[in-house]
Parts: C-alpha cells; structure tokens; sequence
C-alpha cells in the first residue's frame, strides 16, 4: 500500500512541476575532488553542477552539501558521518570510487538514508541486501562481460592476459572476467595485478607479451592507464585488441594520447551519440559551460542527481519516503530507462545496458552493441606507428 501511495505522488508531482515540485532540498554529494581520481571526480562534479542548473528550472532548488573524500575510505565514512547527523540531508549521490561507495554503504544503512551510488562498479556494493543503498550505473559484472562480448563477435580471441590494479574496482572486475571468459572458451594466459600509481610497469608488461595474448584486458585510473599504454609501446606489445575496463579507460586526458590510445576499446555506461532521451543535448551543454567533452561519469552523476533531487524533493525531504520514492520510481533520461531493481543477487540495481566504444583518431566511437553503433570496429589492432 505505501509503496503504491509513494508512486501516486511521485507521478502526480512529476506531472506538475511548476506546482508541486517548487521545493527546497538538501542533497549530500561525495566526491573525489582532489587527489589521485580527481581528474575524473571533475567530471563527477561538473554532471552534478549541471544537474543543479536543470533542477531549478523544474522548481527545485537542490542546496548542495560538498565533501571531498580524496579517494580515501575512511575520509568518505567520515563524510557520510556528517551529512547523516549533522547536515540532515534528505540524500546523498557518491562517492565515486568503490572503495569509498562500498565503505559508506552500511553507514547509509545504518543512519538510513538513502545513498545512490552513480558509478562505482564493485559488484558488492549491491549485493548486501541494503535496503538504503541504490546504484544508477551497471555493475562489475557488465563491464567485462561487454568488453568480451565485442572482442568475441569482432574476431575469434582463444586467450587472454589481465593486467589490473589491485583495488576493489580492479579485482572485481577481473574476478567477474575470468568467469565470464571461461564460459566462452578463453584461456587465461597472464593474471598481473599491480599497486596503482607504480612509476614503471615494463618488467610486467613484458612478461605478458611472452605469452603471447590475443586480448590484454586492463583495469586502471588515469595515470596508469596511459602509462601502461605507453610503455605497451615502448616494448612492442600487439595483442588482437586492447580491452579498457572503463575508469581510466574512458577519459578525454587518455584519448588525447592519440599515439597510444588509438584502437583501444573500452566499454563505458554512457556514450554522447547513444539515441538515450537528452543524451545528445547533454552533450552539447556541457561542452558548452565546462569547454570539454563529458565522459560517462559526468552523464551518471547528472542523471543520479536529477533522480536523487526530484525524488526527494516529491517526498519533502523526508529520508523515508525518498526511500521508498526511489525503489518504486521509473525514468528515462540520458542514461536510458533507470529502474532501481532486485535480480541475480542484486538489490536496488539499475540493470543498465553497457556500450562499447573504440578510440578512432583521438574520438570515441559507439561499435557495439549493433543497435548503438555509429561506427564500424578496427580489428585486430593494427599496430604503432
């Protein structure tokens, strides 16, 4: 009965938003703003600041309430600590790494209020059965299981090597790819996790091109991304494909590196040329204000933020009834349908549809899925110039 009482406001609020949605709320955001993933907490930023623009055109005057966790757990509990007790927020959108989304999870549960976690990947942080907690972008899973999927209908890959950071982000990601690639018949020849932020990672580089990979599938943030990439280089490393888990993967800094990024596919929540509703337009405006282009980061904390704010916004900020608001909601924006659901051990999960992009003269472009796809794939990787 409530759940449905919930969904009858919402909707009529949502119909009406010169009228019932003229509302002030207080939003918590956690973000890495400084510190090693700021380059991509910017983006985060700047989705969520565009969000704000938009809200007040709706009547919504969302009074954002910034922490900067610097990347670091600990500093993100502390954070969720505040916002919970001492703000009062009615919400909060981040952090944007999965060691502080999965850290800040159960305070959320604890303090109960709601957390909608817009890009951490790290399969657990929906897999507690927390009733609080809610995740806009596709989990770990999906991203490996997308890469795989592309290399697989492009050409006819028999092994793999893995070469990723030893954080949460990079182990489960690789974790659920091992699987995934099992399934399909590959065989893993190389597994090299590594400490982020290392000044050289030749000697590892070289021991995976003595095996020889068809794919070299890599999980890393920005710095380590292009480093790996230019020391790929540097020792002649030619796999049919370099596969991108994302993060580091998906930056305008990394695609900028056009003699080492070229070729590279990596699979990514959100795409500007993807036919999502306002995707294009979204675009367009953030290029417009922030003078770049957005990655999938800035599109998810845009969209985790306009959800988040009307949703309580609707509920007059009450913790409970955004809650509820959020678990009985449905939209389609520029991240697609958004539907926060229970399936295959998840709970709150919004079941998004990756893409899969390539690096074609310094510009990303959608390959795969078809349906998506503006541009034909370059494979197998045709080598440095």
């Amino acid at each position: 009965m409530m759940k449905k009482l919930v969904s009858c406001v919402l909707a009529a609020a949502l119909a009406i938003p010169g009228l019932a949605m003229a509302a002030n709320v207080k939003i918590g955001v956690i973000n890495s703003m400084t510190g090693p993933e700021a380059p991509i907490g910017e983006n985060l930023t700047n989705g969520i600041k565009l969000a704000q623009e938009d809200l007040k055109k709706k009547g919504i005057n969302a009074d954002l309430v910034w922490e900067d966790d610097t990347g670091k757990p600990q500093i993100a509990m502390s954070a969720m600590e505040k916002l919970a007790t001492r703000d009062g927020v009615a919400g909060v959108v981040g952090p944007y790494t999965s060691a502080c989304s999965n850290a800040v999870s159960k305070l959320a549960e604890r303090y109960k209020v709601p957390l909608l976690v817009p890009a951490a990947a790290k399969e657990e942080i929906t897999r507690q059965g927390l009733k609080w907690v809610y995740r806009l972008n596709a989990p770990a899973d999906q991203y490996a299981a997308s890469l795989i999927d592309a290399a697989t209908g492009l050409g006819k890959p028999k092994t793999i090597a893995f070469i990723y950071e030893n954080t949460d982000f990079g182990t489960s990601t690789v974790k659920t790819a091992k699987e995934y690639v099992a399934k399909k018949g590959i065989q893993v020849v190389a597994d090299e996790p590594y400490s982020k932020g290392s000044p050289d990672y030749r000697s590892t580089l070289t021991k995976v091109k003595a095996k020889n990979p068809d794919l070299v599938f890599m999980v890393s943030y920005v710095a380590d991304a292009i480093l790996l990439m230019r020391q790929s280089r540097e020792i002649g490393l030619k796999p049919q494909a370099f596969l991108g888990g994302g993060a580091g993967f998906t930056t305008v800094q990394f695609a900028n590196e056009k003699q080492i990024s070229n070729y590279v596919l990596s699979c990514t929540q959100w795409t500007d040329d993807v036919n999502w509703p306002g995707a294009a337009d979204f675009a367009k405006r953030y290029k417009a204000k922030f003078g770049k282009e957005p990655t999938y980061h800035a599109a998810c904390a845009y969209e985790a933020m306009m959800i988040m704010a009307q949703t309580a916004a609707a509920a007059n900020g009450d913790r409970e009834k955004t809650r509820a608001g959020l678990k009985a909601g449905k939209w389609n924006g520029i991240m697609g349908e958004v539907k926060f659901e229970d399936y295959a051990g998840f709970t709150n999960q919004n079941n998004h549809q990756m893409l899969v992009q390539q690096i074609l003269n310094g510009k990303y472009e959608t390959v795969y899925p078809a349906k998506f796809a503006t541009k034909k794939a370059v494979y197998p990787f045709p080598g440095w110039k």
